[in-house]
């Protein structure tokens, strides 16, 4: 009888764990992180915009606030809507898809940085000095994509590209990978860049569409658990890559000679 019991008792819980798991999905999760952030920069910007703070720090909110009205929302609704005409279209370029999905992730990215450089250079219309307040390394954009953002983020897609190879990631777990891995390379600049969760969508943008676009079959087999934490951490190592390229790149620091508003390891 008591053996009964406890099978009763162990069924239950297998049962109570796989409703959560099933409640748990990456889209489910993305939403919660949505929310979060809907609510969390709601509140940092009306305490910010209507408290005492300085000019400076309310520019870059409005900058931020730039970011999130054009990329996330904007780009990510267009990236939604489209989907699947950008799918087709992809998957009708004539070049492995190992090569288009990492050429649409950098493309996608260039787009970005447009957009953040871009809000960094209106910081006169937000009343404060170009680099008085900022949400990018420099107000040049190639200097600032060559030098600290997508030059970095190269060797992140192609650790992508390499995990993908193998692994039938869905587009939601890419999505939420890679927002992941963009909230932790916040978080290692500035501890407090987490707090509002949009950084998680900025970089999430970057990678899903072209994992939508992504072939149905390519030999990909279902990712065991040890594939999410690898392709969390994978990406933040991958930089390490660049190394090779550090004379050239030091090179192009010299002809150029771009201002930063941050210290640069090419300084």
């Amino acid at each position: 009888m008591n053996g009964q019991k406890e099978q009763g008792v162990e069924s239950k819980g297998a049962n109570a764990r796989q409703g959560l798991l099933k409640w748990l999905t990456p889209p489910f999760l993305v939403r919660v992180i949505g929310i979060y952030s809907i609510l969390a920069v709601g509140l940092i910007s009306f305490l910010v915009l209507t408290s005492d703070a300085s000019l400076a720090e309310k520019a870059f909110i409005k900058m931020a606030l730039g970011l999130i009205l054009i990329w996330v929302i904007l780009g990510g609704s267009l990236m939604v809507a489209f989907r699947d005409p950008v799918k087709k279209f992809v998957r009708r370029i004539p070049f492995p898809w190992q090569v288009t999905f990492f050429l649409f992730c950098t493309f996608l990215t260039l787009i970005e940085e447009g957009v953040t450089v871009s809000m960094t250079n209106l910081a006169p219309l937000f009343r404060v000095e170009v680099g008085q307040a900022f949400i990018t390394a420099s107000a040049n954009y190639w200097h600032t994509v060559l030098f600290h953002s997508v030059i970095v983020f190269i060797p992140m897609f192609l650790v992508w590209t390499i995990l993908l190879r193998y692994f039938a990631f869905s587009p939601a777990q890419v999505f939420l990978l890679f927002g992941l891995t963009g909230s932790l390379a916040e978080m290692s600049m500035a501890p407090t860049n987490v707090l509002a969760g949009f950084w998680f969508f900025v970089y999430a943008l970057m990678v899903y569409l072209p994992a939508y676009s992504l072939p149905g079959e390519r030999g990909a087999r279902k990712p065991p658990w040890w594939a999410y934490p690898l392709a969390v951490a994978a990406p933040l190592v991958s930089p390490i890559l660049l190394l090779p390229l550090a004379p050239f790149l030091r090179y192009l620091w010299d002809i150029m000679d771009p201002v930063f508003f941050v210290e640069s390891m090419w300084n």
